[in-house]
């Protein structure tokens, strides 16, 4: 019986994400900064929040567009904390400014996607949860993840916001066995 993950649904919003992004290995070193920065603003909130103000947060944030963000101040914060389309949380703000800083720092030093995918070995992880309930809400790779990041100068990154973003960003394959996905996202992960 092909059953698609649990999480997705109802909404239509959540089974497109689902059915073509959740799980796809992201090799660009922008657009994982991207997911870091809207998985942090996720925090407390649901992803389906995020999904439906995901394009307003794109417009706000230059496009997440490190460099340009990097060079972010104050007048930039309160630009957005006053801005409807977007979570407007001073401190995840600030965070995506400082995020911007690390993010250019790494990809200076060895690219933001190589620095992430190190942690698997450049491939992605591929479990083989039964149920939902299988799922972990973090691992000690995420939690190792998380720390490295906050070492560099990230915030709102916890073990299950990284956890999550590394779902998301196919750094580890957590579409349950029975998801029409699973197979489709295995097999990007042997064209790494």
């Amino acid at each position: 019986m092909c059953e698609r993950c649990n999480w997705a649904g109802p909404e239509q919003i959540y089974v497109d994400y689902h059915d073509t992004e959740w799980g796809v290995p992201e090799w660009d070193s922008r657009a994982l900064w991207e997911k870091l920065v809207l998985d942090g603003f996720q925090a407390g909130l649901s992803w389906v929040t995020i999904l439906k103000k995901r394009d307003n947060f794109r417009a706000a944030f230059a496009e997440f567009d490190p460099d340009t963000i990097a060079n972010w101040g104050e007048d930039d914060v309160a630009r957005l904390l006053i801005d409807p389309g977007i979570v407007r949380h001073r401190g995840k703000i600030e965070a995506a400014i400082t995020g911007a800083q690390a993010w250019r720092r790494i990809e200076d030093e060895m690219g933001f996607d190589t620095f992430l995918w190190t942690y698997v070995g450049g491939t992605p992880l591929q479990n083989q949860f039964a149920t939902q309930a299988d799922v972990p809400p973090f691992t000690a790779l995420s939690t190792q993840i998380s720390e490295d990041l906050k070492r560099r100068g990230f915030k709102f990154c916890g073990p299950t916001i990284v956890y999550a973003f590394m779902e998301a960003c196919g750094l580890v394959n957590d579409h349950i066995m029975t998801c029409p996905r699973r197979a489709a996202v295995a097999a990007m992960a042997q064209q790494a």
